[in-house]
C-alpha cells in the first residue's frame, strides 16, 4: 500500500486522527486493561507490555495478560508471592508458546523488583525520577524484562497520566502512520493530536498500533 505523506493535507490529516482516536480509548483499555493512575492497574500494563513484546499473535500476548490477571496476580505483591510452575500452567494454557519458564521466571523477578525497590507501586518509580522523561525511561529499562521496545509499549498509555513522558509512539503506530500519511514520528503525531493533549495522543498511537497489527489499512482508507 502507498503512502500518502505527500497527498494529505494536514486538514486531511486531522480529520483522520480524529476519527482513529475517537472511540477515546488506548490500545490497552481496547482490550479490557484500565489505564489508571492506580498501582495495580499500572502494574497490569507493565505486564501486559512485556507479553506484547514478545513475537508471536497478538491476542495471545493479551489473553495471557487477562489469564494472569484473573489468576489473582494484579498487582505486582500478588505476582511476586505466585510460584514459578503456576505461572508457567497459566501462561500455557492461555496458549503462549516458547520458553514460558523463563518468561515466568522474567514475571515474577519483574514484580519483586518493583516490590522490593519501588513497594510495587510505578509511581513510585516516577517520583524517583522527578518525572523526567529521560529518567522514567532509564528506570524502567532498569527492570527485569524491559527493554526499549516494552518501555516505548508502556509509556504508549501511560503518557495519558505521566504527561512528561509525551510524546510516545511504538514502532507498530509510528508504522501505520507513515503507511497513513499522518507522519513519521512520535511529535509528528502529537502534532495532530494537539498541544498538550497527551491522553489523544495515546489514544491515537493505540489506534494505530492496532491497525498495523490487524492489517485494517484497507477499512481506514474506505
Amino acid at each position: 500500500m502507498p503512502t500518502h505523506t505527500a497527498t494529505r493535507s494536514v486538514e486531511e490529516k486531522k480529520r483522520l486522527a480524529r476519527r482513529l482516536a475517537g472511540d477515546g480509548r488506548g490500545f490497552a483499555e481496547r482490550y479490557g486493561f484500565r489505564v489508571t493512575n492506580n498501582p495495580a492497574q499500572l502494574f497490569q500494563v507493565l505486564y501486559l507490555s512485556v507479553l506484547l513484546a514478545r513475537r508471536g499473535d497478538f491476542h495471545r500476548a493479551v489473553d495471557a495478560a487477562t489469564a494472569l490477571r484473573d489468576a489473582g496476580w494484579d498487582t505486582a505483591a500478588r505476582m511476586a508471592r505466585s510460584r514459578h510452575e503456576d505461572r508457567v500452567r497459566v501462561l500455557r494454557a492461555a496458549g503462549l508458546r516458547g520458553d514460558l519458564a523463563g518468561l515466568a521466571d522474567t514475571l515474577g523477578d519483574l514484580a519483586r523488583t518493583l516490590v522490593d525497590t519501588y513497594r510495587g507501586d510505578l509511581r513510585r518509580l516516577r517520583t524517583a525520577a522527578r518525572r523526567d522523561p529521560a529518567g522514567e525511561r532509564r528506570l524502567l529499562i532498569a527492570l527485569p524484562g524491559v527493554d526499549d521496545e516494552v518501555c516505548d509499549l508502556f509509556l504508549r498509555e501511560a503518557q495519558a497520566l505521566w504527561r512528561e513522558a509525551a510524546p510516545v509512539a511504538d514502532r507498530r503506530a509510528l508504522a501505520a502512520a507513515r503507511r497513513l500519511g499522518l507522519g513519521r514520528t512520535a511529535d509528528d503525531l502529537a502534532g495532530l493530536a494537539g498541544s498538550g493533549e497527551s491522553e489523544r495522543l495515546s489514544w491515537l498511537v493505540g489506534a494505530l498500533a492496532r491497525v498495523d497489527l490487524e492489517r485494517r489499512y484497507a477499512e481506514v482508507t474506505a
